[in-house]
């Protein structure tokens, strides 16, 4: 594994190009450190993380030249490549020929690997596509990423977030920092941000869209921490038919102080989703967990589930009702499923007959076999059946 830093180049505006470029600062860190005076935020970062290997990013008019004669006492190294380069970047043509002999020199110079890597202006998709494709290019499977998107243009930062995002899915990179140098011209400090958070956002929306999908509540878990296994237990339980042992894993995840992770403030915005979620373990009855699962998996179009949690919450109420019966005695309830279709419940019949059809892929004529052609008449059906289950 290694680790690689990712630093954009920008353009000064006319102004400070005016007055020989980007301005000089120290740029402060969260933990008091200060860097030297620069202008480029990068160099400061690659002697502060000692990445293995550095990618200098900008476009064909970028500012190259501040690279070689800005903050670095470059000396006389590749000295008619510097110039040729100078020239280039003021016609804004700089291309890979002119940059790739200056990569030796400066990785010797600053002591780590450099790469000097043009990229498209990102005007169009195609362009923001490509630049995704770059970034990729450069990361080894598992690596550590830091990027740095303090001087690329302003639109640039958008799409490195989303670059991060595709690094952690197509290369399996940890992206360790997103920084961001945020000068201000009335005291002439920099303060450097570590917006990194907005992964963090980001997971925990990719997280909700997929539980907003099938409701499966497990995909919050790695987001949680310790507590976060107790709701995978929970999650795996309720979707294997077996809410008892869910609502003990339930029970506990709630009880526990730190259930929902103090330090992370993204976790606060979907508290309530997924408590109200998981709330049927609160309940006092069997019958009434089910059935409330039963209306959970409805809403998320799994409908095999919401019959079988239907069909056990009517099994439970019949079974509760019986005098010395246990709830969660299996020959009790294998009776009591029994009794229900020999006593001629035609909901509960109508019911199972469905079940088994989904279960088994038997397609019996009548309304099932219509039900099962059609989601509008299978979602209709099963609301109404539901809803004839009184617990």
């Amino acid at each position: 594994m290694s680790t690689t830093l990712f630093t954009f180049l920008g353009r000064p505006s006319q102004e400070q190009a005016g007055k020989g470029g980007y301005r000089k600062t120290r740029y402060e860190f969260s933990d008091g450190d200060r860097s030297e005076e620069v202008a480029f935020l990068g160099w400061p970062l690659q002697k502060r993380l000692r990445p293995k290997r550095m990618v200098i990013m900008g476009t064909a008019g970028s500012s190259w030249d501040h690279v070689f004669e800005g903050d670095l006492d470059f000396a006389a190294n590749a000295e008619q490549a510097r110039e040729t380069l100078i020239q280039a970047v003021h016609s804004g043509l700089v291309g890979r020929a002119l940059l790739e002999p200056l990569e030796r020199p400066l990785s010797e110079h600053i002591g780590c690997e450099t790469r000097l890597v043009l990229i498209p202006y990102c005007r169009t998709e195609e362009e923001q596509v490509e630049l995704l494709r770059i970034m990729a290019e450069h990361v080894a499977e598992s690596d550590e990423v830091d990027i740095d998107v303090t001087h690329g243009f302003r639109h640039l930062p958008m799409i490195a977030l989303l670059a991060a995002l595709h690094l952690q899915v197509v290369r399996k990179a940890e992206v360790r920092n997103i920084w961001y140098g945020e000068f201000d011209p009335d005291t002439a400090k920099a303060s450097v941000h570590n917006l990194v958070g907005l992964l963090r956002i980001a997971d925990w929306l990719q997280a909700l869209h997929t539980y907003e999908k099938d409701g499966d509540y497990s995909v919050f878990a790695p987001l949680f921490g310790r507590p976060g296994v107790l709701l995978d237990r929970a999650a795996f339980f309720e979707r294997t038919i077996n809410p008892v042992k869910a609502r003990e894993a339930l029970s506990t995840w709630s009880s526990s102080l730190n259930r929902i992770p103090s330090g992370d403030p993204a976790a606060l915005l979907f508290r309530d989703e997924l408590e109200s979620r998981v709330s049927w373990f609160r309940r006092d009855d069997r019958a009434l967990w089910e059935k409330e699962l039963a209306w959970c998996y409805l809403r998320q179009r799994d409908y095999l589930r919401a019959a079988i949690f239907a069909l056990e919450a009517a099994i439970s109420r019949n079974v509760r009702d019986e005098a010395g019966a246990q709830i969660g005695d299996y020959d009790a309830r294998s009776q009591a499923k029994d009794d229900l279709i020999r006593m001629g419940n035609e909901h509960f019949r109508a019911l199972n007959s469905l079940r088994n059809a989904l279960v088994h892929g038997a397609r019996p004529k009548g309304w099932i076999e219509a039900a099962l052609q059609d989601e509008t008449q299978l979602r209709a059906r099963l609301e109404e059946l539901l809803s004839q289950i009184e617990v």
